[in-house]
């Protein structure tokens, strides 16, 4: 039934014409044709209202078997990925989190706006208290203007190793996507697998100072594929198709430590979302993704019957080592005749180093900025800041050289407090957090290069302060100390645009004017370059404490990693929620 298709000279009854009295008289088709008209009423009227959705999240552990090598993880609900979690924008979503496990447990809606409701953000000590073993805490929050694919995943340690999944937005009833509608949808979680149980793999690493042992897979929904070892030719995910048909594919990179490229043999992808937020469409044969990134690609299925591998590989183009095996899956015509037996056209992963390729796709990520869908880009700064992002070298008598590798921003090694930092700053308990980290380097150096002799930094729970709905400029530089290096940096609470990018130290007087403020592309994690920046820009307009780090999981443990304190506006419309009765206890 289409309400649009009713004739205008019937939708302008009273409400008394639909009164039982009156309806009873009137012809047949003139009763009909009300009904009608009555029930898409109604159902205009429940679309333009959201529903609440809950859900009930069990962290459990459960054994896993991957590369013949068995052993006990963490998981939500048993999954590995865990279960996706659906919702429509404006959805209220509450989900209740039940730690089973021996390690404390916080959740992470990534990418969620958490418009005034802060407390259920997820970061352990920046929002919240660890869920502890044995306790519980409902998660509570709205999506507000969202909609696309997103991720959640643990927020404490290296557990989101396993324990993540994804979250799929889907518009408001009755509004269509902005592109031609698939035919199916599939999401496709990327990730990376270890031997080894991840918590000993980051803490012997911190314990000798050292970087951790890389990856021993590269995953596509949990499994490594039908390429890997001890794999046979029908191991792994796949994904069913008929030909003629269009598929769009919500892919999110749920790995720890790697970018990562996807490619799909011998078909082209249209890419129309990334992070939630809808883009001029474009055409690829290679996606770059960063950790914590998602991207959404129109598939048409237009090849011959057969099997078509899906690959994921890791993108790298420093002297740093990264896992390179390459994780597969495989795309099936439904016509072919037994999939056993079928055909596998192969494909090619890009070189590990291909900047190149990187740097076509991220320079072809535009914001759709539609009248339905504007990219409102701040014109002006209110509070300019220019952060270097890398890594420093402190003392460390117990550690291996008697040093320990630490990430750094503007210097300051981000030191974890006990009491998290949103209870301290609702509750004014002070000793937690000191509001002075730097807007700039203290220290000026050829940022690129090779860095000062002293590569010591300071150690510190600092935070910036912004006022509420300040327009906001960051310019992420990475440093050359080590080696320079990619780093995502991603921004909890806010999308923020991706204003300019270049090779080499930003240039205040001339970079500027390199930048794009029509339609940037729109996201909440970005890949700064190796050896290079990136400028980005939102507006402080959602109050409460807001976490910022690199999502390499090893950066952000050593460090790499600040928090932004956005104070309430004036309104009750824009001022932090107060904290939920069942808020962990630290």
């Amino acid at each position: 039934m289409h309400c649009t298709a009713l004739s205008p000279a019937l939708s302008s009854p009273s409400p008394a014409a639909g009164h039982a009295a009156n309806m009873a008289v009137l012809p047949e088709s003139r009763r009909l044709t009300l009904l009608l008209m009555a029930a898409c009423f109604l159902l205009q009227a429940l679309s333009a209202h959201a529903i609440t959705r809950h859900y009930k999240f069990n962290v459990v552990m459960r054994n896993m078997t991957r590369l013949c090598s068995t052993k006990p993880i963490l998981t939500v609900n048993g999954k590995f990925p865990g279960p996706t979690l659906y919702a429509r924008e404006g959805d209220n979503v509450l989900v209740k989190v039940v730690n089973h496990v021996a390690h404390n447990v916080t959740i992470h809606w990534h990418g969620v706006r958490q418009i005034r409701t802060g407390w259920y953000d997820g970061p352990a000590y920046i929002t919240q208290c660890p869920i502890q073993p044995g306790s519980s805490f409902l998660y509570n929050f709205t999506i507000t203007g969202q909609r696309g694919t997103l991720l959640w995943h643990a927020h404490i340690n290296w557990l989101r190793a396993t324990v993540h999944g994804a979250i799929v937005i889907l518009p408001k009833l009755g509004v269509p996507y902005p592109f031609p509608a698939p035919h199916k949808e599939a999401v496709i979680v990327l990730g990376e697998w270890w031997k080894e149980d991840t918590e000993t793999v980051i803490n012997q690493a911190m314990q000798l100072g050292v970087g951790p042992n890389i990856s021993d897979s590269h995953t596509i929904n949990g499994h490594p594929g039908p390429l890997s070892e001890c794999a046979s030719s029908q191991d792994g995910f796949k994904l069913s198709v008929e030909n003629g048909r269009t598929y769009m594919l919500r892919i999110i990179n749920a790995a720890l430590n790697d970018d990562l490229f996807f490619k799909v043999a011998g078909h082209e992808l249209t890419v129309v979302e990334v992070d939630a937020v809808y883009t001029k469409p474009f055409k690829t044969d290679t996606l770059l993704i960063t950790p914590g990134q998602t991207t959404n690609v129109l598939v048409r299925a237009n090849q011959g019957a057969g099997r078509y591998l899906l690959s994921v590989s890791p993108f790298m183009d420093a002297p740093v080592q990264v896992d390179n095996k390459t994780g597969t899956a495989t795309l099936h015509y439904a016509n072919t005749v037994s999939s056993s037996m079928a055909s596998l056209t192969l494909v090619k992963p890009p070189p590990q180093n291909a900047t190149h390729i990187v740097s076509k796709f991220t320079d072809s990520l535009r914001s759709l900025n539609s009248k339905e869908y504007p990219a409102n880009v701040p014109q002006t700064v209110d509070h300019s800041l220019l952060l270097t992002v890398g890594v420093g070298v402190n003392p460390c008598p117990s550690c291996i050289n008697g040093t320990r590798v630490v990430g750094t921003i503007n210097n300051v090694t981000f030191i974890m407090p006990s009491t998290p930092i949103l209870q301290a700053h609702y509750y004014n308990i002070p000793g937690v957090f000191t509001e002075d980290f730097p807007a700039t380097p203290l220290h000026k150096f050829n940022y690129t290069g090779s860095g000062p002799k002293n590569l010591q930094t300071m150690n510190g729970t600092r935070v910036y302060r912004l006022p509420y709905n300040a327009s906001v400029q960051v310019v992420l530089q990475d440093t050359g100390i080590i080696s320079p290096e990619s780093h995502p940096i991603h921004l909890h609470g806010f999308n923020f645009f991706v204003v300019g990018k270049g090779v080499g130290n930003y240039n205040p007087r001339t970079s500027p004017s390199t930048f794009n403020l029509i339609d940037p592309i729109e996201r909440n994690t970005i890949g700064v370059p190796t050896g290079g920046w990136t400028a980005i820009r939102f507006r402080s307009d959602n109050p409460g404490v807001w976490f910022m780090h690199c999502h390499f999981e090893v950066h952000t443990s050593w460090g790499l990693k600040m928090a932004f304190v956005v104070d309430n506006g004036k309104r009750p419309s824009e001022t932090l929620i107060p904290p939920p009765k069942d808020l962990p206890q630290c």
